[in-house]
């Protein structure tokens, strides 16, 4: 069974450039825009990885990594994704986030993330 990715993405071309990625890796892919739509999909299904851009109007991803690891049973790994760099790595670790990628997503610094967290 592939791996689910959840990319968490408000801006619609990044987000489907980085389902064409880790569609291209052999995992399956689930798409969220905002911070209520990720956790919606995490209780509908379940990813085994969430990559969550941090910066989102309606509920930020702080704030929805927060909400995640409040609700009971969700140990999945939550990467935040910034535009901010290594600043807002303490913020996103204090969130319940596993660790931050800068935007743009350079594919040589996800690959390392996606092969510690998953399986094809």
């Amino acid at each position: 069974m592939k791996s689910r990715v959840l990319v968490v993405e408000d801006y619609q071309d990044t987000r489907e450039f980085m389902k064409f990625i880790l569609q291209d890796y052999g995992f399956d892919v689930a798409e969220a825009t905002n911070g209520f739509e990720a956790i919606e999909a995490v209780r509908a299904q379940a990813p085994d990885l969430i990559l969550m851009d941090i910066s989102m109007p309606g509920m930020d991803g702080l704030t929805a990594a927060r909400k995640i690891r409040e609700q009971s049973g969700y140990g999945t790994p939550i990467i935040a994704i910034t535009a901010y760099g290594d600043a807002a790595l303490e913020k996103a670790l204090e969130a319940g986030c596993n660790g931050s990628l800068s935007k743009p997503i350079d594919f040589e610094d996800l690959e390392p993330v996606l092969s510690r967290y998953l399986s094809k």
